[in-house]
């Protein structure tokens, strides 16, 4: 089965596939590799297939385009055949942090060694400073090699004397069987005790507890729930072997999700972070599956006829909408997680992709070219008329919304590049974040502080945060691989 021209673009290799779709008409063909399931790991437990009834038996032909975003991006001639070109990456993805375009003035913190910190392979403490710096908001001051935990009441007057704003001490200590990391922060400059928390937690997950205190500290300090505890999902390519990581907020202790000798594309969190829906080209076409991240067990959620691609999550867990070509062109529509049919959101004769919601869930946001260019709309839900949000440029993609609901994230084309852009949704008002050229896939983190996307760094490809003022940002980049396609996780209940 080869599929229409009009559907090519669907097949970039992003969340949000719109990027080509003004040049899928002539896209060259590249090969597809040729299906290996006995290469599909972890996936052990058996599929639970929805939507059984309407699954196609087509599959793609070999010969069909696959086209790379990051060549389109890069203005790439129309004709090049592509796939998902990521270099080799080592086994667990392990980051480099640099923290850049501070603008800020940062405040000056120390966490004396945590007590019995050498119980854990992982020093707790070590994890916490990282975090905090990581933000930009705040400096770490060499403290003294004495450990003092959540009991002391250290003298403060030696670290004011040193211009020490924060000071954090605490322990790792097991208490009736259980392994506790506790911490109590102190305002140095106030002389007060800001009280502590203390983390129950099994030793391996040491990195986990050190998050969660660091989330309480910034919490503490700034007034605004810390996301170091949440994770974020993402792919790599290493030759011919694709892989779905998930990996704490900082990048460290990566975890494949998924290995497949075929693109595996679009990852997407559900709202209570249990699961991850994405598009497979296993089955030689495009079908999306959701991923349990605990068990590696897995559904199907749509293989349809033509293309399935760029899921979206309701913010209720109950449904995903997506990108379908049943009726021969792009629309949105909504698949019920019990497997009832889809039910169809846009009609028009455009292309509409790249479905985002609102927080509220009671608005979608999407991608159409129905006004001559890629741009973004606003609609109802459960369907109805269509009004154009952006308006500033000629070529807008890839909708991101954050959670409280102020902000949408985008990307826009400022001359040849193609960067992060923020619309303040109650003005207008519309701020250029990055100063790269090739940024994509824009996911805000649970606090709505953050963003992490995807970009071309030194003729690599790299993860970046940046706040949503655009005045922090830091760079988490393999060590000797590239990385796309990030989403950031919901915050964690576990």
């Amino acid at each position: 089965m080869m599929l229409r021209a009009s559907q090519s673009f669907i097949m970039c290799p992003d969340r949000r596939l719109f990027e080509g779709f003004v040049r899928f008409l002539s896209a060259s063909p590249v090969k597809v590799a040729e299906k290996n399931d006995d290469n599909l790991r972890p996936l052990q437990m058996p599929q639970l297939p929805i939507n059984t009834a309407a699954q196609a038996t087509e599959t793609v032909d070999p010969n069909k385009t696959l086209i790379a975003r990051r060549d389109l991006l890069k203005g790439a001639g129309v004709g090049m055949a592509v796939g998902l070109g990521v270099s080799a990456m080592p086994a667990m993805a392990q980051f480099r942090v640099d923290v850049a375009g501070v603008g800020l003035t940062q405040r000056p913190f120390a966490i004396a060694p945590f007590r019995g910190r050498e119980a854990f392979a992982t020093p707790v403490d070590d994890i916490v400073t990282a975090d905090l710096e990581r933000t930009g908001l705040f400096r770490a001051v060499a403290a003294s090699s004495e450990a003092m935990d959540e009991s002391s009441r250290p003298d403060l007057a030696p670290w004011r004397a040193i211009g020490v704003d924060a000071l954090v001490t605490g322990s790792v200590r097991q208490d009736n069987g259980q392994w506790l990391v506790s911490y109590r922060l102190w305002d140095v400059v106030a002389a007060e005790d800001l009280g502590g928390v203390s983390v129950p937690v099994n030793k391996d997950l040491a990195r986990l507890a050190a998050h969660q205190v660091a989330d309480s500290i910034f919490e503490k300090l700034t007034g605004i729930r810390g996301v170091f505890a949440t994770r974020v999902a993402y792919v790599t390519q290493v030759g011919k072997q694709h892989k779905l990581w998930v990996a704490d907020a900082d990048g460290e202790n990566a975890q494949p999700a998924l290995t497949s000798p075929e693109p595996i594309i679009s990852p997407v969190w559900s709202p209570d972070g249990s699961e991850l829906a994405y598009v497979s080209f296993e089955s030689r076409k495009p079908v999306i599956y959701s991923h349990m991240v605990a068990t590696g067990q897995r559904r199907l959620l749509a293989n349809f006829k033509g293309s399935n691609s760029a899921p979206a999550w309701s913010p209720d867990g109950k449904s995903v909408v997506a990108t379908l070509t049943l009726s021969g062109s792009s629309q949105i529509y909504r698949l019920a997680t019990d497997g009832s049919p889809p039910k169809r959101i846009t009609s028009s004769r455009s292309i509409d992709t790249e479905p985002s919601f609102s927080p509220d869930g009671t608005q979608l946001y999407f991608v159409s070219n129905r006004g001559g260019s890629p741009q973004i709309y606003r609609m109802p839900a459960e369907g109805g008329p269509a009004k154009r949000v952006t308006f500033q440029g000629g070529y807008n993609t890839s909708p991101s919304l954050s959670a409280d609901g102020r902000y949408m994230a985008y990307i826009g084309q400022v001359g040849s590049a193609f960067r992060v852009h923020t619309m303040d949704l109650a003005s207008g008002e519309v701020r250029v974040l990055t100063d790269t050229e090739g940024d994509e896939s824009p996911s805000f983190a649970a606090n709505s502080q953050m963003l992490v996307y995807a970009t071309r760094l030194n003729g690599r490809d790299a993860l970046m945060t940046v706040s949503v003022d655009g005045r922090i940002r830091t760079r988490l980049a393999g060590a000797t691989g590239d990385i796309r396609e990030p989403d950031w996780g919901p915050f964690r209940n576990n």
